[in-house]
């Protein structure tokens, strides 16, 4: 696919790091010269100068040619003028702009987006993106990642296997999963080491640090941590650092969550703490030094059940996790913009990762791929995507199996959805217009799939 970009900053940064492992051609848009060197330096991309609105940059670039427009400069009218122009004057197919200003996304003003006003497929807003997928990490104390589906009524959401002495232990995981069948929950995935296990788990057993994957039903997310014995208790105590818009969005939904005793914001920069105090009703902003013991201190750092770092550097939400990393209760999670430091935050214990370009890129993975898809995410870099497919009645897979479907062995239907009911015993079952099914993709096997489920 020929994608451009507009923009060059944290968002851009991310959507070009995720979309640079498949076979695309890349071109990204910015008025900095520096931001594109940087990013040029690191990514196969063709840098352009300028401002991705102006009709004859997009001319220059060959945006005629494009599959896809993903403006995401930090100006809103500069994206939402970006696509008009792509639409009006070069009929480019598709077009994504960022918008963060709440002006535009007032529900009010939903009939703006629509060809005859301002086309856009699809408006996201990453920092809102973000705050929502560590809000759901907050809200399943003690999980790894969530990705909720089908509007929230199913969960796969991931934890780490910290047992020795598992009851577990000394069974087949085709066995645990036949004695979660009563709570509709199934292991569908175990990430051990590098290595990836999915589909027969007959002769799979569990092993301590195992990252193991879960499908269930919402309504049963803490039987499972409980069955598991995964501490759950909830995060009464938040610390945050950093004063911006996903401290800020996640704080106003702290605010009104009973299980929040205490939301404290760190910022060293007083002009943006006084900015988001004004916002926010219950919430401390604390402004000094990150690093220092006294404002550490007045934070209730060491007292936290949750430390969050969502500095725009990804040095300082580094240290600040392996700072929380000492006291044993508090659990860490660092936002990581740069792929270079997964490896480092992977080594800090117990940090959760939050890469800006997996939560990114998610908001957007259902218009980039060629499938009938209600609700994909990105599990990681390179570890491959779980999509919900509706197959709907003009589906050439309607009355097939899912063998016959014909999957890569390295990809796998996690659960046939229907009628808010789960179904993980489909071996014989034959696929309707009415079914729904989630799919995990391996990174290698996204252009196969998605010829399978075209639409």
């Amino acid at each position: 696919m020929k994608i451009v970009v507009g923009g060059a900053s944290s968002a851009g940064r991310s959507i070009v790091g995720y979309l640079s492992l498949g076979n695309n051609d890349i071109i990204v848009v910015d008025t900095d010269g520096q931001k594109l060197d940087e990013l040029a330096k690191e990514y196969d991309i063709q840098p352009v100068l300028g401002s991705i609105s102006y009709p004859d940059i997009q001319e220059r670039i060959g945006m005629k040619d494009a599959d896809m427009l993903i403006a995401v400069t930090d100006n809103d009218e500069v994206n939402l003028i970006a696509c008009q122009v792509a639409y009006t004057l070069f009929n480019v197919p598709q077009k994504i702009a960022r918008v963060d200003s709440q002006y535009f996304l007032n529900p009010m003003w939903n009939t703006l987006y629509n060809e005859k006003s301002l086309p856009v497929d699809l408006v996201i807003t990453p920092d809102v993106e973000i705050g929502e997928y560590i809000l759901h990490l907050i809200s399943l104390a003690g999980s790894s990642s969530v990705y909720p589906f089908t509007d929230g009524k199913v969960n796969i959401f991931s934890f780490v296997n910290k047992l020795t002495d598992s009851p577990f232990s000394a069974f087949s995981v085709e066995h645990i999963n036949s004695k979660l069948a009563d709570l509709s929950a199934r292991i569908v995935m175990i990430i051990r080491g590098n290595n990836r296990i999915i589909g027969n788990f007959s002769e799979t057993y569990l092993q301590k640090n195992d990252i193991i994957y879960i499908s269930c039903l919402a309504e049963y997310n803490m039987d499972i941590m409980h069955v598991f014995g995964v501490d759950h208790n909830p995060y009464e105590n938040v610390v945050m650092f950093g004063a911006n818009s996903i401290s800020g969005y996640i704080a106003a939904n702290l605010e009104k969550d009973d299980n929040t005793i205490s939301c404290n914001i760190v910022e060293d920069n007083a002009l943006r703490a006084e900015k988001l105090a004004d916002i926010l009703n219950n919430s401390t902003i604390i402004t000094g030094e990150m690093m220092s013991d006294v404002i550490l201190d007045e934070s209730g750092f060491n007292g936290a059940d949750v430390s969050i770092a969502l500095t725009d550097k990804d040095k300082d939400n580094l240290l600040i996790s392996l700072l929380a990393a000492k006291n044993k209760e508090t659990q860490a999670m660092s936002l990581v913009n740069s792929k270079d430091y997964n490896v480092l935050a992977n080594n800090i214990r117990d940090n959760i990762i939050v890469d800006r370009s997996v939560v990114t890129i998610s908001a957007i993975l259902r218009h980039l791929r060629k499938a009938r898809i209600d609700e994909a995410y990105a599990l990681g870099r390179e570890m491959g995507e779980v999509w919900e497919i509706r197959l709907g009645e003009d589906s050439s897979n309607i009355n097939k199996t899912v063998k016959e479907l014909n999957l890569p062995q390295t990809s796998s239907v996690f659960a046939i959805l229907n009628d808010d009911k789960i179904n993980y015993d489909f071996n014989n079952h034959k696929l309707t217009a009415d079914d729904k099914l989630l799919v995990y993709v391996s990174a290698g096997d996204i252009r196969r799939i998605e010829n399978i489920f075209y639409c």
